[in-house]
């Protein structure tokens, strides 16, 4: 008897545990079957907003006069205008590269302005950006330009699956064009894909040699609605009327229309922010404005009275304030930490005749910095830099000199995960001034212009003597190529007006070395404690 309530007492103890368990994990289910509440999520959501070719004065927050950018005023007055906000390079490709990486892009070949048919040089076996959120639990997605090569190697079929590329480098969802707007293949791709590819219409891409019939813009000037500048090389194939640099054929389809790209990549992005709202997400939401070619949606032509570049970058301004109204309409904003900048700075003739240069007499859109894109000067890489993160962040004007190679580093501090050794080497840990904790950054930056290098310390900065020409007729901006050194106290002199080189030797001597150190060394020189 004493055994058989021993066993039944046993058998309870078992189906006890067992019911106990069906209910832990019912309710479990239950509760990650609940949607999140508003607010109740700790790990902040990032949006990086990329423009393209924005410079320093572009911006009414950023005392330009001849536009006016409410969505952009907005978002400074919220946060943090950084005054001293760098990329690390004067043209698109080598400063996403580092964005990306955190690491300086002269000290890998192969990282200049890419053509479209380019291979991938985002290595895929480092930490980059976005894996950097992913491995941290994040939703990661990239919506917009790209320009950083696709596949391994430039013979690719676009046809089938077009990688590694941006999945294979961290982002869970990309889509994206492959370079920039001017170049073919004029297409967007949907993580591996080229959305609205027809098996019967193959598209084929060359850079060298003409494929297929379509037109060109050097052999049928008429079919344009976009006239190419001289010596520029954008006459070859035509797509909506505006010829591109290199050739296509096929995916006709395929093709965007120019007007329509803004409206798309936006659309994308909002479909991620509302479909993650309740999940910590990283989006690096690349613009294409203002970049040639110029030709924005029909309801912002004309609107600016500075021809097309200025209707562009309205554009680009509304965009930014629909994620923006998003983020409110879906109540994380206060949970959403938005950073923007530009890739390198501004140029208004590079490529077609828009009447940039005609419409733009009075707006400086480099503001008082010399130079612009491909310029080792302020005016190529000091650029538009705000951060804003509505309860976190206290408005303010801050002066420390940050770069786009440090939200690597940065970030990795706000996520409390650390980067492995060997990895984002020239990144620093700014974190405190991205958060407006402090108005110090870091303490030196190197600058790159189209090949030249110049190195800035404590507000002096060297330019290393260089025999290029001086002046880019072309685009008519100033290089920063001298074949004397150059030597600039920009703490009170920020429009490098007068070079200081000779009056201080020994200053030009002590940042020579410097820059000569960092050339020889695979890492940064003066980096923070991560």
């Amino acid at each position: 008897m004493q055994k058989y309530f021993k066993f039944k007492h046993q058998k309870r103890l078992v189906m006890n545990k067992g019911l106990l368990a069906f209910a832990l994990v019912t309710l479990s289910y239950a509760v990650s079957a609940q949607p999140v509440k508003k607010g109740t999520q700790k790990s902040p959501n990032v949006i990086y907003i990329y423009a393209d070719d924005l410079g320093y004065g572009d911006l009414s927050s950023y005392s330009a006069t001849g536009i006016h950018t409410p969505n952009l005023d907005k978002l400074a007055a919220s946060g943090i205008r950084f005054t001293n906000g760098h990329c690390t390079s004067a043209t698109c490709t080598p400063s996403r590269y580092a964005l990306m990486t955190g690491k300086y892009p002269w000290r890998k070949k192969g990282t200049g302005i890419l053509p479209g048919d380019a291979a991938l040089i985002i290595p895929t076996d480092k930490t980059t950006l976005p894996k950097l959120f992913k491995q941290s639990g994040y939703h990661t997605a990239i919506v917009g330009k790209w320009h950083l090569g696709l596949g391994e190697a430039v013979a690719k079929d676009w046809n089938g699956e077009v990688k590694p590329g941006p999945n294979e480098v961290g982002f869970d969802y990309s889509f994206i064009f492959p370079a920039t707007a001017d170049r073919v293949p004029t297409v967007f791709l949907e993580n591996h894909q080229v959305v609205a590819l027809e098996a019967k219409d193959p598209i084929s891409v060359d850079y060298k040699n003409k494929v297929g019939d379509d037109p060109t813009g050097k052999d049928h000037p008429e079919l344009l609605k976009l006239q190419s500048s001289p010596g520029q090389g954008h006459n070859q194939t035509i797509v909506n009327g505006i010829g591109r640099i290199g050739y296509m054929s096929g995916g006709k389809l395929a093709r965007w229309t120019d007007e329509e790209l803004s409206p798309t990549f936006l659309a994308k992005a909002e479909d991620f922010i509302r479909e993650n709202q309740h999940h910590p997400f990283f989006l690096y939401y690349a613009l294409t404005e203002p970049h040639v070619p110029r030709m924005p949606a029909t309801r912002f032509k004309g609107k600016s009275g500075l021809g097309l570049r200025g209707d562009a970058i309205l554009q680009l301004d509304w965009a930014v304030g629909e994620i923006l109204n998003q983020l409110k309409l879906l109540g994380i904003e206060k949970n959403t930490l938005v950073v923007f900048s530009s890739d390198n700075g501004p140029v208004l003739d590079d490529g077609y005749e828009d009447e940039a240069v005609e419409r733009f007499k009075g707006h400086a859109p480099a503001g008082i910095l010399r130079g612009g894109k491909y310029s080792v000067l302020e005016g190529g890489t000091r650029v538009p830099f705000i951060a804003s993160w509505p309860g976190t962040i206290k408005p303010q004007v801050s002066p420390a000199l940050v770069s786009q190679i440090d939200l690597l580093s940065s970030f990795s501090k706000l996520l409390n995960r650390p980067i492995p050794q060997g990895d984002a080497t020239d990144s620093e840990n700014v974190l405190d001034a991205l958060l407006g904790k402090s108005q110090k950054g870091r303490s030196v930056l190197i600058e790159q212009g189209i090949t030249e290098l110049a190195i800035v310390k404590d507000g002096w900065k060297y330019i290393t003597p260089n025999n290029g020409e001086a002046y880019m007729p072309l685009v008519g901006i100033e290089t920063g190529n001298l074949p004397e050194p150059q030597l600039y106290n920009l703490n009170v002199d920020a429009a490098e007006k007068n070079n200081l080189a000779a009056k201080y030797p020994e200053k030009v001597k002590e940042l020579a070395g410097l820059l000569d150190a960092a050339k020889q060394k695979k890492y940064g020189i003066y980096r923070e404690q991560r």
